[in-house]
């Protein structure tokens, strides 16, 4: 059994838990929820076997480095920690609802890396030799991962503003009736924030700390340096309103999406579209 192997078994169990959260939310039947969040969790465990054993490989073939330094290393990591976030507020809060719009975000990441990447292990080139790439990683993919949950939540809310706005608020039984109320879900997409906001900072400072052993600089306004610092402020501004001028509902829903929006460019786009110092991690922020 190899790791690209567990990895396939991991995006079909985000499948299957995905289309089970979306039966959950037609048939209102607390069992089918249920069975999502547990294929979910089967998902996950399988997946931190599978990221386990990629790295246990790169050992065997004298590369030897956490899987975390590629494209399709980060977008596995970074699918793991979605789910990981999201079994942490589907234990707490048991709004097993959320899954149907957050999965789908680890499926898109998981499909994406297994049909569409190299998938094999490479060496480090001499800038990612240090234990910085692993505290940088880390820290920032918990971020974006929380981000990603606040993203969906944010959507969620969204549509019921939406569809109440419109007068189909759903009647006893109606498929609104799954969402949790708006007060919840605006303060579950604040909660998320507040996870994700600090990781990022801490994902900024550990990346400065490496920029500066690999380069000699903390910051060198490379642009993945310079969209890191746009989403950290886009989240500030979302803490600041909220703190100062009673940011919440819509407003502060639609500058999570934003916010997300502008993680995903970070992540993806700038590596993808521009080039820079990063280039050669292909993603590993």
């Amino acid at each position: 059994m190899t790791s690209s192997m567990l990895f396939n078994v991991t995006a079909i169990a985000y499948m299957i838990s995905m289309i089970v959260f979306f039966a959950f939310l037609a048939s209102k039947n607390k069992t089918v929820g249920l069975v999502g969040s547990l294929t979910a969790y089967a998902g996950l465990a399988v997946h931190t076997v599978a990221i386990g054993l990629r790295w246990k490989e790169s050992y065997d073939m004298g590369v030897g480095h956490a899987p975390m330094s590629n494209l399709y290393e980060s977008i596995v990591f970074f699918s793991w920690t979605i789910v990981l976030l999201f079994a942490y507020i589907d234990i707490k809060y048991k709004y097993r609802i959320i899954g149907a719009f957050v999965v789908p975000f680890a499926l898109l990441g998981m499909t994406w890396a297994q049909l569409g990447m190299n998938t094999g292990i490479e060496p480090l080139v001499p800038a990612l030799q240090s234990n910085w790439l692993l505290y940088h990683v880390i820290t920032c993919f918990l971020g974006y991962a929380a981000f990603a949950v606040a993203c969906g939540i944010s959507i969620m809310y969204l549509i019921k503003v939406a569809l109440e706005a419109n007068g189909s608020t759903a009647q006893a039984g109606g498929l609104m009736s799954m969402f949790p109320p708006l007060k919840v879900l605006d303060d579950l997409n604040y909660r998320a924030i507040m996870i994700g906001f600090p990781l990022l900072t801490l994902g900024i400072i550990t990346g400065a700390a490496w920029a500066n052993y690999a380069w000699g600089t903390y910051w060198s306004w490379d642009p993945k340096e310079t969209w890191s610092l746009i989403v950290w402020f886009v989240y500030a501004a979302f803490l600041h309103a909220r703190f100062t001028r009673g940011w919440v509902g819509k407003r502060a829903a639609w500058l999570s999406v934003i916010g997300f929006a502008a993680t995903i460019f970070c992540y993806l786009g700038v590596n993808l579209f521009l080039s820079g110092l990063h280039s050669y991690g292909g993603g590993a922020k």
